[in-house]
């Protein structure tokens, strides 16, 4: 199979369910509400070392937002309700709450599960309840002004660690579909990639050191192509890039796959496009590349 002149493998990504919320943070700027996005969003890559996954799913207009300012929408996942909304209350106290003319909003207001992300008490008795664009939210003083937030927001049931190889014939170009891919997701919404690009694939467990709980995933390694046995990395390939992405559902990560792929396989030199799973011990969901490109 070939997608613009690249091999794409007969493979299947596997992910596992996490449950996930959506929530909008708005700013005086874009620039300000970057900024929020990505401090709540950090050490979030992976749930092997980290105590979430969250990325920055992409831009909402600030026509499109509760206060009329311009937006970023940020996704967070985790393996249980209590964790996600741990999670979720400590990143917005602590990263947005934090940062200047910020405020937050749910992203998921149709959702049936909900989790409570009580923030006020930190106005000492000074909080107070106002309605923004038709949602209650609290209003607590802060030094420049003030600090609005709705305080229940919606969970849903979601897919974590959607995934894809990119092998190119070295770092440039194998880093700039990379980079063209991870661009091409963020349209797409309802997903995010939470690292965006992983330099460092890894395998559960290890062959040498059994107190490691994920190490380097050496069939995918091109510097020591010729020392592992069984080496994924075909001829030619100088460098491999993995795109991880995690969705609100199946469609999400199918879509965002999809729009990935294509993008990185428009940039010269790369050589082979693949997934990466486990044989079904890691979770119930495949993502098909033959049946999502449609190959």
């Amino acid at each position: 199979m070939e997608l613009n002149g690249v091999k794409i493998d007969d493979n299947y990504a596997e992910a596992f369910p996490n449950w996930a919320c959506r929530v909008i943070i708005t700013a005086i700027n874009e620039q300000w509400a970057i900024q929020a996005a990505t401090e709540a969003t950090g050490f979030a890559t992976s749930a092997i070392g980290c105590p979430c996954e969250a990325g920055i799913e992409g831009a909402v207009d600030a026509s499109e937002t509760p206060d009329g300012r311009p937006g970023i929408a940020v996704l967070f996942f985790a393996g249980g309700k209590k964790r996600i909304k741990e999670q979720v209350i400590e990143r917005l106290a602590e990263c947005v709450l934090t940062q200047p003319t910020t405020a937050v909003f749910d992203g998921m207001p149709d959702a049936e599960e909900r989790i409570d992300v009580k923030l006020h008490f930190f106005g000492d008795g000074f909080e107070y309840k106002k309605e923004v664009g038709g949602r209650q939210c609290w209003a607590i003083p802060i030094m420049n002004g003030e600090y609005i937030g709705e305080e229940n927001f919606g969970i849903v049931k979601g897919v974590a660690g959607g995934n894809f190889f990119i092998m190119g014939e070295n770092i440039p170009a194998a880093l700039m579909a990379a980079e063209s891919a991870v661009d091409a997701i963020m349209g797409i919404p309802g997903c995010m990639c939470s690292f965006p690009v992983v330099a460092s694939g890894s395998k559960v467990g290890s062959n040498k050191y059994k107190f490691m709980p994920a190490t380097t995933n050496e069939k995918y390694c091109p510097s020591i192509r010729d020392k592992v046995e069984g080496s994924l990395v075909p001829e030619g390939v100088g460098a491999v890039y993995e795109i991880v992405i995690d969705g609100v559902d199946e469609d999400s990560i199918s879509e965002a796959t999809k729009a990935g792929i294509e993008a990185a396989t428009k940039i010269p030199g790369i050589k082979f496009i693949t997934a990466g799973n486990f044989g079904g011990s890691l979770g119930p969901f495949k993502f098909d590349l033959k049946e999502i490109l449609g190959l």
